[in-house]
């Protein structure tokens, strides 16, 4: 599977911007898709992540009711809308797939950078 993510920019505080991440090479409908961070400097850390049917969705504490994720198989696509956006939010975004019965992402797109401005 080949991921690639779209969508960064820069956006000031309290903005929204949409993620993309598109996959090809294979069907995402048997994966479960996750959202990851890092920050400069900082380790990567996990974001979101939805179950293949979509009907499962985790986020980090730290984004829970501003971020939502979201997939439509058909396009073989992956979502992340980020609302009331924060300067701690910066960081390069990657998307990352996995099969359901394995905890290890072995697919992982090439990021892109998100930059909140206060």
């Amino acid at each position: 599977v080949q991921l690639q993510a779209s969508g960064g920019g820069l956006v000031q505080a309290g903005g929204s911007l949409r993620l993309s991440c598109a996959a090809s090479g294979r069907t995402l409908s048997n994966y479960v898709m996750a959202w990851f961070r890092q920050a400069l400097g900082k380790e990567r850390e996990f974001v979101a992540t939805i179950t293949w049917s979509g009907a499962d969705l985790y986020y980090a504490d730290s984004v829970k009711g501003r971020f939502t994720t979201s997939r439509e198989n058909a396009k073989n696509t992956v979502y992340l809308q980020m609302n009331d956006l924060k300067p701690e939010d910066t960081g390069v975004y990657y998307c990352a797939a996995r099969l359901p019965w394995t905890s290890e992402y072995d697919f992982w797109g090439q990021g892109t950078l998100v930059t909140v401005s206060s």
